[in-house]
């Protein structure tokens, strides 16, 4: 089992403009040198080469509409404009097209720094079918990168799915209505357990990388035991009346033989990944399991840390499996973060109470004890945090001379 501090290095960070920015400083590089070698030429090569570049996705977009038109134009786009929505799926976008008459308006004003117009003419029509042909066989298809960054960004991925069911479907649900359910199960079993930790109030929800979840967590670990349910919780979903929703209370001894109740259950979307993964029509190995399983997590974070009704109501923990030999190594980690939450969430230790001496304060017939020297001044005593009424030894002064009222009632 992985320490708390290394949990977010299992978790796949967000891809950034790396990418971008190597490219731009690349496109500058090559710029530069082509000014330096042929400076005339500089523009009418950067007109050819945007136009080939353009004019390629621009055939394979043509390509590509010929087929949604007249296979696909009325069960993939029922209801829906051919410029607005036909147009841009097959990758004739507007930025394009005004790529392809910026580089063709340039190379018209570069004029004759060109050698041999009617060959680069060749070259461009020929590099533009090309593409296409290339682009269509799959040569030039998306990497594995590019498509795993679009199907993130764009939130395509199943666990993305995954994640949203679960918290839409579930937690939203559950977790505003967890604290009335503790106290409730508080109630009837007081004598068994008459202390529960502020950070056991929260629904422990885990998360295993290889989504291989036992239905019965004492099978997995002799140090958990199941304990009990907590009263149930019934709403109408769905057309289901008194829909039930249950969680169960699980007690964890720790190494000193010490119970520590907690509510405790696997995400239950992993299920569905660990079944996929097992299916050889869904195209989904055990690679690709594991992937999935981390954007999970990080996904299901990111929704709950946003949301306002399930806010410091769950604790979610990612198990690593690669310790899987410790057969204890479930009861560690949950005792580990209940010790952590313990700890750094709710242990606040208030400060010591300073006590003030009142200035009026003295025994009868002694004469006050004189005012500390000059010099205790830069360390003063700490402040109390306790409001105190302070009294002046002179003689109240009117804020103005008093005026004499004439008036008579």
């Amino acid at each position: 089992m992985q320490s708390l501090q290394d949990q977010d290095a299992l978790i796949p960070r967000p891809r950034g403009a790396l990418p971008k920015v190597c490219a731009v400083a690349l496109a500058a590089i090559t710029i530069v040198g082509i000014e330096f070698l042929s400076p005339e030429r500089l523009f009418g090569w950067v007109a050819m080469v945007i136009l080939i570049l353009t004019l390629g996705p621009l055939l394979h977009g043509l390509c590509l509409l010929a087929e949604e038109m007249l296979h696909h134009s009325n069960t993939r786009y029922q209801g829906r404009g051919l410029l607005s929505h036909m147009l841009p799926a097959c990758g004739l976008c507007g930025k394009t097209l005004l790529a392809a008459l910026l580089a063709g308006l340039l190379l018209n004003l570069a004029g004759h720094p060109l050698p041999r117009e009617g060959q680069c003419w060749k070259l461009l029509f020929l590099a533009s079918t090309l593409y296409a042909l290339f682009k269509s066989l799959g040569v030039l298809g998306p990497s594995e990168v590019e498509v795993s960054d679009m199907c993130e960004g764009r939130k395509m991925n199943v666990a993305h799915g995954l994640a949203w069911s679960f918290y839409l479907g579930y937690l939203r649900l559950v977790l505003p209505r967890l604290e009335d359910s503790i106290t409730a199960f508080r109630s009837t079993h007081r004598a068994s357990s008459p202390f529960w930790g502020r950070g056991t109030r929260k629904l422990i929800i885990l998360v295993p990388l290889n989504a291989n979840i036992s239905h019965k967590l004492e099978e997995q670990d002799d140090n958990i035991r199941f304990y009990d349910n907590l009263p149930n919780t019934e709403m109408d979903r769905a057309g289901v009346r008194g829909r039930v929703y249950k969680h169960s209370v699980y007690r964890v001894l720790d190494k000193h033989g010490k119970g520590h109740e907690c509510v405790v259950e696997y995400a239950t979307p992993l299920l569905t990944l660990y079944s996929m993964s097992q299916e050889s029509s869904a195209g989904f190995g055990e690679p690709e399991r594991r992937q999935q399983v981390l954007l999970f997590f990080r996904t299901l974070q990111d929704i709950l840390e946003h949301s306002l009704e399930c806010r410091n109501r769950y604790t979610l923990i990612l198990l690593n499996d690669e310790h899987e030999n410790n057969p204890h190594f479930l009861s560690e980690a949950i005792l580990r973060h209940l010790e952590q939450q313990e700890r750094e969430e709710y242990c606040l230790t208030p400060p010591p109470h300073q006590e003030m001496v009142h200035p009026l304060s003295s025994t009868s017939g002694a004469p006050r004890s004189a005012p500390p020297a000059n010099t205790d001044w830069q360390h003063p005593e700490p402040m109390t945090r306790e409001p105190t009424l302070m009294f002046s030894l002179e003689k109240p002064q009117p804020l103005k001379e008093p005026v004499e009222n004439t008036e008579h009632f």
